[in-house]
């Protein structure tokens, strides 16, 4: 096959022999060889994520239970707070693209995500959240099309999805991290009562900000620019925001991409769904938590494996196994089985 650049690319398994290792300690060594950057790109995921993961599985019982929020509210929240995040990565990645920087991009999206969420801690209404959560979503937006872009700059071709197979799994393994002390703070502030009360979602939320604070630290000291693979090209041909100047071949997946998307639901409502299937408040982030070590396990794989098999493969059986989560979702009646399900979802990711 050939790359965009129009020169031949042999197969990762023919290109590279070593990567035929399928054990674990291939894997590892593998990983091993992974630049620096994209070590650095994944503690500040895996920061980041601590801190939103700390709040994000207590946010709907915040909502619904001490600012009377209700379910189409949260619907609303999490809707615009996801579109909003979606407009802008198309345009932060163009203009990425065309200033040649992501650093800039990629650190400033953090940094006003992170300022922004521990303001929950002071929201005394739904509104007042929707806003918060919006402007968090805007900092998403602005880093992630540059964050990947660099991603994709710092590695060879046959290594791109190892490298975001480990970002997934660092991302991930913040999110494994953040419920985990939600939890802890949780029984810490509310050990004696069946549910946080307002003032015990106060402290959690501001204790959220200190691991928002570090990631903001690294992106800043430790992330390093990255020369573009494809500078040249780049510079002769900049980048047009047009639907007419991409390939049919990613016209045709982004029309698949939106139509899933249109059947997606917030993970807010799967986790309302728990509540009322018998899973407490005070262990809904552990099994936030569950959920996201099913995601980190997948992730070290699915993006080896990736490099392998395919993309189309691995999409195609995430979305069927997304599918029949879903229904079953529509069945469950217990909460061993809201665990099962939680823990086959993580896969999907």
């Amino acid at each position: 096959m050939e790359d965009n650049k129009g020169e031949t690319v042999l197969p990762v398994s023919t290109a590279n022999p070593n990567n035929s290792d399928q054990s674990v300690i291939g894997l590892w060594g593998r990983y091993r060889k992974l630049p620096r950057n994209v070590y650095a790109i994944g503690f500040v995921s895996l920061l980041n994520d601590a801190s939103s993961e700390i709040i994000y599985p207590l946010l709907p019982v915040f909502l619904s239970s001490v600012l009377g929020a209700s379910a189409s509210a949260i619907g609303l929240i999490e809707g615009a707070a996801e579109s909003i995040s979606s407009l802008l990565k198309l345009f932060a990645g163009y203009f990425s693209d065309r200033l040649g920087k992501r650093k800039a991009l990629v650190v400033s999206g953090y940094a006003l995500a992170n300022f922004a969420r521990p303001l929950l801690a002071f929201a005394s209404n739904w509104h007042q959240v929707l806003a918060i959560r919006m402007t968090d979503r805007v900092g998403k937006g602005i880093r992630t099309a540059p964050r990947d872009a660099m991603i994709a700059d710092t590695v060879a071709f046959e290594q791109r999805g190892l490298a975001f197979g480990f970002h997934r799994a660092m991302d991930h393994s913040g999110a494994v991290i953040g419920p985990l002390l939600g939890y802890v703070l949780v029984y810490w502030f509310a050990a004696n009562r069946n549910a946080p009360t307002a003032h015990d979602f106060t402290r959690i939320f501001l204790w959220a900000s200190v691991p928002a604070f570090a990631a903001v630290l690294v992106a800043i000291f430790f992330l390093k620019e990255t020369a573009r693979r494809q500078l040249r090209e780049s510079e002769a041909n900049p980048p047009r925001l047009s639907w007419h100047g991409f390939d049919g071949n990613f016209k045709r997946f982004l029309l698949v991409v939106a139509l899933f998307t249109l059947s997606n639901s917030s993970d807010a409502f799967l986790l309302l769904r728990a509540q009322t299937a018998g899973v407490s408040v005070m262990t809904i982030p552990l099994l936030w938590a569950a959920h996201h070590g099913s995601k980190v396990l997948s992730s070290l794989w699915g993006g080896d494996l990736s490099d392998r098999l395919g993309r189309r493969r691995l999409i195609v059986s995430g979305w069927t196994l997304y599918a029949a989560v879903y229904a079953g979702f529509a069945f469950v009646a217990n909460d061993v089985s809201v665990w099962v399900l939680f823990l086959i979802y993580g896969i999907y990711f």
